[in-house]
């Protein structure tokens, strides 16, 4: 989750990292010459750039530099099948365990050194003990080893292609590779180290203000073209700047003003002062979008009653929500899926109890289960717009569904502290907290986080559902898609009756931009390979 958009999932040591790695700023830049750029892009990012480190936070903005300085083995195209990147091909064993993976010819760091399969073994290991599916690839992996080079194995204990998959999937902790020196580095510590292999170099780095990429001369992009995150990083451009302008009105200004070339999140209501202006242009560049949900705190009352759970989501519509936080319905959709809206396994089980509200319905079953009246605490992340209005809605239909409420007002970094505490909520605790994750992020049950239902070990809320949990188990060795679907759809049927996230529709972001770019590639990341910027 982005750290302005959508807010953090886990905040390491940013003010650490953001002194250690300005002292870095002068090597740097001397390291990628002082040649003048002859061509930039001035973009004005969604958050600014702090934490550098893609392995240590879901932190979309950190995900879109890991973009621009880094690579991937794999990646994920247009029609989302899974494509080699740096990888030359990947060989797999007749019985279906062991993974031999080829790195292609070409590849450097940037300080000029080879890309070898130890940088990439080490690479894979540090980014898996971070990331979901990297944790669940590793329960499921006898050995990751090097072979020579250019070669590395992983041999899995079942037969399972669940370790492509996780490599490949392109947003929150995406595996990118790292040299060895770098990889070596625990989670957590501080990267001052911004060497990567992929199409741009970091040149300048001023933590939360500024950050200035110059193009890769070494980069040997792949031939194919460019397909969502898969294919040729071809850099048209030889600068880009990240630009940090904290007010929307100063950004916009600045857009009209020819000052910078584009405005990665345009708010919904500043969308009139660009209509009908003849050198700007609307997209919007994610295929997907963001999806929108609360989760209960399972281990407090009222919710840890699974009656109490359905009336609160029989309680709770999606259009109100969508409503109060878009308003615009050119941007936003409702469903009831709990891997997004038009993905590979979106479902329609459950819609009854989370797309529209039934206030008679959630009235009739919080008398059923005896709610004795105690307080339901929602927090409420009041400076971030995008997560801001969702409480106030879900507040409001409770009440009129019979819960007493108590909607504490804080901000993001409370919420996020706040939200780690099992406290009983009139001593720290919490009943409802609510959050946006890129869609690609929860697309399927292995990948999103809130799916886990491993108590103590799952995503904040802690629930414990060892249904689910078997069902996943069985998603991450299944290959065949038609058995995917089977066991997406059982958890969804088991989730949603048991209430262990819920879905509050789907909104999608306008980027605004100057003419002169062309090229952008729908990804589901902001990436600025293959734009072109016109004289």
């Amino acid at each position: 989750m982005p750290s302005t958009f959508l807010p953090v999932m886990r905040f390491r040591s940013a003010r650490c990292c953001a002194t250690l790695m300005a002292a870095t700023i002068v090597a740097l830049t001397a390291s990628t010459g002082a040649a003048q750029a002859e061509t930039t892009i001035k973009a004005v990012m969604h958050s600014p750039l702090r934490l550098t480190d893609p392995h240590a936070t879901t932190a979309y903005i950190t995900t879109w530099h890991g973009y621009m300085i880094y690579d991937t083995l794999l990646a994920t195209d247009a029609d989302n099948a899974i494509k080699p990147q740096m990888l030359e091909r990947w060989d797999v064993s007749a019985d279906g365990k062991t993974y031999t993976l080829t790195l292609r010819d070409g590849l450097m760091w940037h300080d000029g050194k080879p890309v070898t399969a130890e940088d990439c073994v080490a690479s894979i290991n540090r980014w898996a003990k971070n990331d979901g599916m990297g944790r669940a690839v590793l329960k499921l992996v006898d050995k990751i080893e090097v072979v020579d080079a250019k070669s590395m194995r992983i041999v899995m204990k079942e037969p399972t292609d669940l370790a492509l998959r996780a490599l490949a999937k392109p947003t929150g902790t995406a595996a990118f590779m790292m040299p060895k020196r770098v990889a070596d580095i625990p989670v957590g510590q501080p990267i001052t180290d911004m060497t990567g292999s992929g199409p741009f170099k970091v040149a300048e780095f001023n933590p939360g203000v500024k950050t200035v990429y110059l193009k890769n001369t070494a980069y040997k992009p792949r031939s194919e073209p460019a397909s969502g995150l898969a294919g040729g990083k071809v850099v048209n451009v030889d600068r880009v700047e990240w630009d940090v302008m904290p007010d929307a009105m100063t950004a916009a200004n600045a857009l009209l003003g020819d000052e910078v070339d584009m405005v990665e999140q345009f708010p919904y209501d500043l969308l009139p002062m660009v209509e009908g202006n003849a050198d700007l242009k609307e997209t919007v560049i994610s295929p997907v979008g963001y999806y929108v949900m609360y989760r209960f705190n399972f281990t407090q009352p009222p919710f840890n009653n699974k009656k109490i759970r359905q009336a609160a989501m029989y309680a709770v519509g999606q259009e109100p929500v969508m409503q109060a936080l878009v308003g615009n319905p050119k941007y936003w959709k409702t469903c009831a899926s709990l891997w997004g809206c038009d993905t590979p396994f979106e479902s329609k089980i459950g819609a009854e109890m989370t797309v529209k509200s039934d206030i008679p319905k959630a009235q009739a079953l919080l008398k059923e289960a005896g709610y004795d009246g105690t307080p339901v605490v929602i927090m409420q992340a009041s400076d971030l717009p995008t997560i801001r209005a969702q409480p106030v809605v879900i507040a409001e239909a409770l009440r009129r569904a019979g819960f007493k409420v108590d909607l504490v007002a804080m901000d993001w970094q409370t919420v996020a502290t706040r939200r780690t505490s099992k406290a009983p909520a009139a001593q720290g605790g919490w009943n409802i907290h609510n959050t946006n994750w890129y869609a690609t992020d929860i697309m399927d049950p292995i990948r999103s986080a809130p799916a886990a239902a491993n108590g103590d070990q799952a995503w904040f809320g802690w629930p414990d559902f060892p249904e689910i949990e078997k069902l996943r188990a069985q998603f991450a060795l299944a290959s065949d898609p038609a058995e995917q679907k089977r066991l997406a759809e059982e958890v969804q049927r088991v989730a949603i009756d048991e209430g262990l996230y819920v879905p509050l529709g789907q909104m999608s972001v306008p980027t605004v931009y100057s003419n002169k770019l062309s090229g952008w590639v729908r990804a589901p990341a902001t990436t600025f390979w293959n734009v072109k910027k016109a004289p």
